[in-house]
């Protein structure tokens, strides 16, 4: 839409506030919302604010930020407020002298598609978000405890589980989503929406709309849906497997041939093997949290080995069966509490550079790689993937791809902060200790 179509669809409608939204380095929604008086304005990107409130925006002394608004991410929320109607648009945000600015994570992405645009490739993305319903206690406040015991698809009598689920689904219908499946997973209080895939751009600004009204709703339920990787111990963590596929600008799907070995064109295959090859670079971006570490354990269905396979669920990436316009790749670490610009951006950078290098995959591993000797897993030259934040901040330092895909400042300051996580997290006294060693010595 235009300009001005979008203020007239806003005035027809009667909304009351727009909210511009971006994200700030860690992938955590910000807004500035502006009442209806300032819809001109927004919409004409003079709306600033100060970015130096903002975790690795600016500094003090260059404070000042500008958001422009992709008219295209227009969403007019169905739910009611007592204010009147409440819109949103996703922002870039840029400098007050017009520039693109350096710590926008939205822009990153951007600059990753053009460049695979400029190579006759668009990045499509399907993305599978799992979350957690618990349930909170009588003053309000959240727990981990939940109201099911569910499993892989189940069926339950009629629960809180299921309502919210249900309610999510229709409110992400009501604002454009095409949703292809919901159902409760692995473990007690689980669960997955699937959306349909797309340009990658336009599915990673699904994905911050995605965890934003599935909290929103839930709280609607007395419930706390919540997207960190393993809340519980024990258990299923919750996990983002991206299905991702080059296409061309006609429609064409690039991994697909069927007259090559498991009918996978060189472009796949190179596209698997740069995944591979930066998978360990890249982790960091893709589970950013010290959390993130704890899903990515052996036996609880989360990759730990850098493999590929066209069956088997245990390496880092696996090849659906369907071939033709539906050959792609699923990328099984990433978790949905990453920043999904810088996620996207760093996977696909890392795809993108295994083609132009003709990167080898190597065979396919068909084997269950969490039951392999490390005699066997070094024989067959498979890495592991980091096993905490801090080893894989080093990888990250490391890497020059992923330096000049996220750009210095993004680099520095999303280094720096996660280290600082990392700080905190190794001087906490955790309960397991007190549990283990405050009677024992």
């Amino acid at each position: 839409m235009s300009r001005n179509e979008v203020l007239n669809l806003l005035k027809k409608e009667k909304v009351a506030y727009l909210r511009l939204w971006f994200t700030d380095i860690l992938g955590r929604n910000k807004n500035v919302e502006v009442p209806a008086s300032q819809f001109g304005k927004a919409l004409d990107g003079q709306i600033l604010f100060d970015g130096s409130s903002i975790k690795g925006f600016t500094r003090i002394e260059e404070s000042d930020m500008v958001l422009v608004p992709d008219y295209k991410t227009l969403v007019i929320f169905p739910w009611a407020e007592c204010e009147g109607k409440v819109a949103r648009l996703i922002c870039d945000v840029y400098n007050t002298d017009g520039t693109k600015f350096a710590g926008c994570p939205r822009s990153v992405l951007k600059r990753v598609c053009d460049k695979a645009a400029s190579s006759g490739y668009v990045i499509n993305a399907g993305p599978e978000a799992e979350f957690f319903l618990f349930e909170r206690d009588s003053s309000g406040r959240v727990t981990t405890n939940t109201h099911d015991a569910g499993d892989y698809f189940d069926l339950a009598p009629i629960d809180k589980g299921e309502n919210a689920r249900r309610a999510i689904v229709q409110t992400l219908e009501q604002i454009g989503f095409e949703v292809e499946a919901a159902h409760h997973e692995a473990a007690m209080g689980q669960h997955e929406i699937d959306f349909k895939y797309g340009d990658a751009l336009a599915t990673a600004d699904n994905i911050v709309t995605f965890r934003f009204v599935v909290r929103r709703v839930a709280l609607d339920f007395g419930l706390h849906a919540t997207f960190m990787p393993k809340p519980i111990f024990g258990i299923n963590g919750s996990g983002m497997h991206v299905h991702q596929s080059l296409f061309d600008k006609h429609g064409k799907n690039l991994f697909y041939d069927a007259k090559k070995t498991h009918q996978l064109s060189n472009v796949a295959l190179g596209y698997i093997g740069g995944l591979l090859e930066h998978a360990r670079s890249f982790c960091a971006v893709t589970n950013s949290l010290v959390n993130s570490y704890k899903r990515l354990v052996p036996d609880f269905e989360a990759p730990t080995q850098v493999a590929w396979s066209g069956r088997n669920r245990s390496p880092l990436i696996r090849v659906p069966d369907r071939r033709g316009i539906a050959t792609r790749a699923e990328l099984r670490m990433p978790d949905p509490a990453c920043n999904p610009y810088l996620a996207f951006a760093a996977m696909f950078a890392a795809g993108l550079d295994g083609v132009e290098n003709k990167m080898d995959p190597g065979a396919p591993v068909d084997k269950n790689i969490y039951k392999m000797s490390e005699r066997e897993r070094a024989r067959l030259k498979i890495k592991s993937l980091p096993a905490n934040l801090n080893e894989a901040i080093d990888l990250l330092e490391k890497s020059k791809l992923m330096r000049d895909t996220l750009g210095e400042h993004i680099f520095s300051h999303f280094i720096a902060a996660k280290r600082s996580e990392w700080s905190k997290y190794i001087s906490q006294v955790h309960q397991c200790e007190l549990d283990w060693y405050l009677t024992e010595y």
